[in-house]
């Protein structure tokens, strides 16, 4: 597909799916007329992306750990990924920011839950 169709599929634009390719965190395949072309995973690749940057992570730390990521069917064996060349302090302190994210989350839907229950349970009894 080409970058058009990939914006499209993933609402992401054009000229972001390019910054992604020049920071090295996107890899299109180049046709004859050296138009970029993306495969099917690309789509869900985009979408990982934006997920960890809405996450916190930097570009440069989407670098470093894109390739050690695989997808929810298959791990990637951890002697493939490349050795981390920098401080890892970065992307544990991001790590425990997402995880206090994650509770705030999980609370807040509980709480939503026993409202919409107590709710319903309220409208049902009357």
């Amino acid at each position: 597909m080409k970058i058009g169709d990939l914006a499209a599929k993933t609402g992401v634009a054009p000229r972001l799916l390019r910054y992604y390719e020049e920071v090295g965190i996107l890899h299109p395949f180049r046709s004859s007329n050296g138009y970029r072309t993306y495969g099917e995973p690309a789509v869900d690749r985009v979408l990982q992306i934006r997920e960890l940057l809405e996450a916190g992570l930097t570009t440069e730390m989407i670098r470093e750990v894109l390739p050690c990521l695989g997808d929810e069917t298959e791990r990637p064996d951890p002697r493939e990924c490349p050795a981390a060349t920098k401080d890892l302090s970065g992307l544990r302190r991001q790590l425990v920011s997402i995880e206090r994210r994650i509770d705030v989350l999980q609370r807040n839907r509980q709480a939503i839950k026993a409202y919409v229950r107590a709710w319903e349970e309220a409208g049902a009894a009357t």
